[in-house]
């Protein structure tokens, strides 16, 4: 195996291992900062040795053993005394020992529930929604802060800032590292998955940049979900949301042109889903409707996915079913977002005069005034309708509201045949 061979190993390495590794540093030297650092030895060790040692049979277990015996070292030698200054004297050599014989009895002990718990502390409703994205695809999906930077278009020193700030809160907070319990457990294990499905949709749908999709924060989210759904196999949202997740999946190959432009799920050519992804989220969705005795926001989502998954064309969407599924969303959690998409709903089973009067009570209403689909989704309408010009300058207003350079082209594109339509 080559340098580079063995440097592309590590990378896909540390991407699986790292989570559970802070996760299981974290739990004994209780500091997630630390624990992150402990880990980033261990890797540097890993780039230094395995080049000419090549990698160990069982990498994980190398990593974690080495970053134990780091912890133990640095606890020995009173590294952390500066950690704790609230700790002196006897307190202090109580709690070294306490940690060495953790961190030696914790050598070869399996993970448990240690990655449950770091996925709860890095979505913590004390954190800012883009600090809790950062921390999470940092801690949990192994990325760098270059890379988290990249993936969202945004400088790296102000990710690196976040994440800082996040630690520094959780800690000054004295957020203890468990898995929240009865009424507490539901109320975050929604914002968890919230960070989740918040980082797969900026993949699939880019709000800025020249991308109409980032297939790779989508793997992320997927991949954290899939994790999240072997930890907590009772709790229906999460395999709600993982269906929800691997059925938008599975319409990636078919949601640009050879250009990359976007194609509308009414116009993409379906034998291009994947329909292991689809049948992978059919089975999620029936075991959340299981576990489940009324279905969730998440699951509601995924039944409307499903729908268009299940049709073999897209005359055979059952449209009346997706608007009573929407209806049923808005009544459960109701917002402007998910009443711009029921409006869409009933344009397809009823009529675009009907969906036109809710969009337009939207407008009014003002709070997705700045939300460039509601103008696109209004000229739609408009243009259904045969009013040609007003529907040009909806997809106008909604092609200078987007930051998606691939998205605006296609408004634009639509404003231009709307208006060859009025000549005409």
């Amino acid at each position: 195996m080559t340098a580079s061979d063995t440097h592309r190993a590590i990378d896909a390495v540390w991407r699986i291992e790292s989570p559970r590794l802070i996760a299981g540093l974290t739990r004994i030297v209780r500091d997630i900062g630390l624990a992150e650092e402990l880990a980033q030895d261990a890797l540097v060790a890993a780039l230094e040795q395995w080049p000419e040692s090549g990698v160990p049979d069982n990498p994980g277990a190398w990593l974690m053993t080495t970053a134990k015996h780091r912890a133990i070292d640095a606890v020995r030698h009173d590294v952390m005394r500066e950690r704790k200054h609230a700790e002196i004297g006897r307190d202090l050599s109580e709690e070294q020992e306490r940690m060495v014989a953790e961190l030696e009895k914790a050598i070869d002990d399996p993970i448990g529930d240690d990655l449950l718990r770091l996925i709860f502390i890095s979505c913590h409703p004390i954190l800012s929604t883009e600090a809790r994205i950062a921390l999470t695809l940092r801690l949990l999906g192994g990325l760098t802060t270059d890379e988290i930077a990249r993936a969202f278009l945004v400088p790296e020193p102000t990710i690196a800032q976040r994440i800082v700030r996040a630690k520094k809160t959780l800690g000054e907070a004295q957020v203890p590292f468990e898995v929240p319990r009865g009424e507490e457990l539901t109320e975050r294990l929604g914002s968890v998955l919230d960070v989740i499905y918040l980082i797969f949709n900026e993949g699939y749908s880019a709000t800025a940049g020249d991308d109409l999709v980032r297939p790779a924060l989508c793997e992320d989210a997927l991949r954290l979900g899939r994790v999240l759904a072997a930890l907590l196999p009772r709790e229906a949202e999460v395999h709600g949301l993982i269906a929800l997740m691997e059925i938008q999946a599975s319409r990636f190959r078919a949601r640009t042109d050879a250009n990359g432009d976007a194609v509308r799920l009414l116009d993409q050519d379906r034998a291009r889903w994947d329909h292991l992804l689809i049948r992978r989220g059919l089975v999620a969705i029936d075991r959340a409707e299981a576990l489940g005795p009324t279905r969730g926001r998440y699951t509601l989502q995924a039944a409307i996915a499903a729908c268009h998954a299940r049709a073999r064309t897209s005359q055979e969407t059952d449209w009346i079913r997706i608007a009573a599924l929407y209806t049923a969303l808005a009544q459960m959690d109701p917002s402007p977002i998910v009443e711009l998409n029921r409006a869409v709903a009933i344009s397809m089973a009823f009529s675009a005069e009907l969906a036109l009067a809710i969009v337009d009570d939207l407008v009014r209403e003002g709070s997705l005034e700045k939300y460039h689909l509601l103008p696109a989704v209004r000229g739609d309408l408009l243009e259904k309708l045969g009013r040609f010009e007003e529907a040009a300058v909806e997809f106008e207003r909604a092609a200078s509201m987007t930051m998606n350079a691939r998205e605006r082209a296609v408004l634009l594109n639509r404003a231009n045949s709307s208006r060859s339509e009025t000549v005409r």
